[in-house]
């Protein structure tokens, strides 16, 4: 079969003929129809530090998937050949304390597809029956591949009620588009973005941000009086990964404030840790998705009028893969989808 391939320690990716991967009797083998590109699959494209600290090479990459199951192992009795899925890219051990007690999100020993293990990025991918989750006739393909950081962004986003809250999210990428969606679909009173990328930005406000803002042309203490807030954010989204929009949102917060922390900081980051203390400030850290609750809740949310289809700015014929990496690169784009099933064999 094709497959993207990180071959060498160095820029870029390879189109290879890599063997079909042998499904055990607890998993099946899903055609791969439609795959889109994420942040981690840019740091190994790129091979940033990150991922020569944690990429074992050669490696299929890609966790974004949806797909039609071809085979099924024999004990897999809740899926059938034709049932079109798309997966958790977490593979858990059950085995573990977090895992024996429903909270397999949190395992320590997990596996992630396109990361320790060989993705999607490919005209066949095996993942656990556990693993898989099956789609909805109503859900788009182009949507049902981009569950995964809908995940990411459902269980940052609901981690807190956001009915009537007013609401600040650090980072404008695709994810945190998404958390607008859903904290406007829910019923957040003021979301506030924020971001350096004014294509983004443009895009977080067609999604349903009250205030789409550059810090540097409006600072968040004018953005609230603009909306006559009084007292702060009751909820903060960090998804930037950037010091200083999170320490920004920390002088911003009510007292009281809840924020959940998806973007990863850099080890360098220093903290005005007064702010959280003085203002009793909740704070916890989002890893993935909730297994499984975030996929029931986002794919309900998406029957019932959730609308993330803006956040889809391209698609591409995998024949395009290095356009579609050179576009996502440039910053003017949301999520990108590569077709795979305009792939002949």
């Amino acid at each position: 079969m094709k497959a993207l391939v990180k071959k060498n320690p160095e820029h870029g990716i390879d189109m290879e003929d890599v063997p079909i991967p042998k499904i055990g009797h607890q998993d099946v083998l899903v055609k791969v129809k439609k795959t889109a590109i994420c942040g981690t699959d840019m740091h190994i494209y790129n091979w940033d530090e990150w991922a020569k600290n944690h990429i074992s090479l050669p490696l299929v990459t890609g966790h974004e998937f949806v797909g039609e199951i071809v085979a099924v192992g024999e004990n897999v009795h809740a899926f059938s050949i034709g049932d079109r899925v798309s997966g958790e890219g977490h593979i858990a051990c059950g085995l573990c304390r977090n895992c024996r007690s429903g909270r397999s999100h949190l395992c320590r020993t997990n596996l992630s597809i396109g990361v320790t293990r060989n993705g999607a990025f490919a005209e066949y991918l095996c993942i656990p029956a556990t693993n898989t989750y099956l789609i909805p006739d109503t859900i788009p393909d182009a949507i049902a591949a981009i569950l995964d950081p809908l995940g990411n962004a459902a269980h940052t986003a609901l981690s807190y009620g956001l009915i009537g809250e007013d609401v600040l999210i650090t980072g404008a990428g695709p994810v945190g588009m998404m958390a607008v969606a859903i904290a406007r679909h829910v019923g957040a009173r003021h979301i506030v973005i924020t971001d350096v990328n004014e294509y983004r930005l443009s895009l977080a406000k067609q999604m349903g941000a009250t205030l789409a803002i550059h810090p540097e042309q409006l600072s968040l203490l004018a953005a609230m009086k603009q909306l006559n807030m009084k007292e702060g954010f009751d909820i903060g989204l960090e998804m930037s990964g950037n010091a200083c929009a999170f320490n920004e949102m920390l002088r911003s917060m009510n007292h009281a404030g809840k924020i959940a922390l998806l973007g990863f900081l850099p080890s360098h980051t220093t903290v005005p840790w007064n702010n959280i203390i003085m203002k009793g400030l909740q704070i916890k850290g989002i890893y993935g998705r909730e297994m499984y609750d975030t996929w029931y809740k986002m794919i309900t949310m998406l029957q019932s009028g959730l609308n993330v289809e803006r956040v889809i700015t391209h698609e591409f014929s995998i024949h395009d893969y290095q356009e579609a990496f050179d576009v996502l690169a440039s910053g003017y784009s949301g999520k990108i989808i590569l077709n795979w099933n305009q792939f002949t064999s």
